[in-house]
């Protein structure tokens, strides 16, 4: 069958490229791997992602036996995990060569790699566009996780002349990393990650930045909110100058949205400041606008977010302090919903919130003060 596959080829090495290697890896997959960059192949080969792919070997093999792959073996599946601006290129070159029977792309735009493939003439019945939405603030072979995908939303952007093979091959590689496939539009896609993913960054990126130039005493005070807001800004510049490039216009437009809010609501805390209190109106109406909006964010089973209880609880900076309260959750039937940690600057200890079911937040609590742990 056409959406059986056995060996895929991921060229591009990086954070994505070596995670879907790994997930890969894991089903029992050959996978080949290529990048530019030689200490990035190397790195994802010692992590377990595969082996290195040799074109060469490649070619001597397929015009010996008519077959693509090394020593005749066919490459079912080439993931591009490539820049956008470098997918057609890429693509056009590997279908040059018949490197595989099947191809797709995981970059975070789509509009601008289809359209420039069909300008190079590209196959573009053998390609179908896709983007995980997956990814972390670290970046390259070292931080990639076999699981980075699970139950994340992996985009499918077909062009009408894909066929049906071509589709059910990607979407195979979508189930084997164990993502969730959502055929979408490529300018729908582009718009909205645009919303949800690369807006975002550009703001986060901005309110870092006023960090820059902070005072000792304003990082001393920095809490888990400043942190919480600023976590993507620590990512790659370089990559995602070429995200924000692909998408240029879709995140353009939002921004723009964005600083009509914030200039709107400075205005009125100017006003408010000297002596206006009729604008207190237009800051709680942006206030309440981001509390709907956030409410709109999807739970982690899709649809709207459950309303969990948050259980606090002081923890040790000592190895196996969240092994053990992980293990008295177990014990008493628990299930934690989500967790986070927030370190106490200057102390050997944190807080771990503990996000449960509203039933369950008076039985771990319970638990956790029989045990001597200490739950503010």
């Amino acid at each position: 069958m056409a959406s059986e596959l056995r060996t895929v080829l991921v060229v591009g090495t990086g954070l994505i490229g070596t995670s879907i290697a790994l997930a890969l890896r894991e089903r029992g997959l050959r996978v080949l791997l290529a990048d530019h960059d030689q200490g990035a192949v190397r790195l994802a080969r010692e992590l377990g992602a595969g082996e290195e792919w040799h074109p060469e070997t490649h070619a001597q093999a397929a015009s010996a036996s008519g077959e693509s792959g090394e020593s005749g073996e066919t490459i079912d599946l080439a993931v591009l995990a490539v820049p956008p601006a470098l997918v057609a290129g890429e693509l056009l070159a590997l279908q040059r060569n018949g490197t595989a029977t099947f191809y797709t792309d995981v970059a975070s735009v789509k509009v601008e790699p289809i359209e420039r493939a069909a300008q190079l003439g590209c196959d573009m019945s053998t390609y179908v566009a896709s983007h995980p939405l997956a990814g972390r603030e670290k970046s390259g072979p070292g931080a990639a996780r076999a699981e980075l995908f699970l139950g994340r939303p992996w985009a499918l952007c077909p062009t009408p002349d894909a066929t049906p093979e071509a589709r059910a091959a990607v979407l195979r590689l979508v189930e084997l990393c164990g993502g969730n496939p959502v055929e979408v539009d490529a300018a729908e896609h582009d718009q909205a990650v645009a919303v949800v993913s690369h807006a975002p960054h550009v703001t986060a990126s901005a309110v870092a930045a006023r960090l820059a130039d902070a005072s000792d005493v304003a990082l001393g005070l920095a809490g888990q909110g400043v942190r919480d807001v600023t976590r993507i800004a620590g990512s790659d510049p370089g990559l995602w100058l070429g995200i924000l490039s692909g998408n240029a216009t879709p995140v353009a437009e939002v921004l723009e949205a964005i600083s009509r809010d914030l200039a709107e609501a400075a205005t009125a805390l100017r006003a408010l400041a000297d002596g206006d209190g009729t604008v207190t109106q237009e800051i709680t109406q942006l206030l309440k606008r981001g509390v709907a909006g956030h409410g709109r964010i999807p739970g982690k089973h899709g649809g709207p977010a459950p309303a969990y209880v948050v259980v606090q609880v002081v923890v040790g900076d000592r190895p196996g302090q969240l092994a053990r309260l992980f293990q008295i959750c177990d014990e008493v039937g628990v299930n934690v919903e989500d967790v986070r940690l927030e370190h106490a600057p200057g102390l050997p200890l944190g807080i771990a919130e503990v996000s449960v079911q509203p039933d369950a937040a008076a039985v771990l609590t319970k638990a956790l003060h029989e045990r001597g742990w200490q739950v503010p």
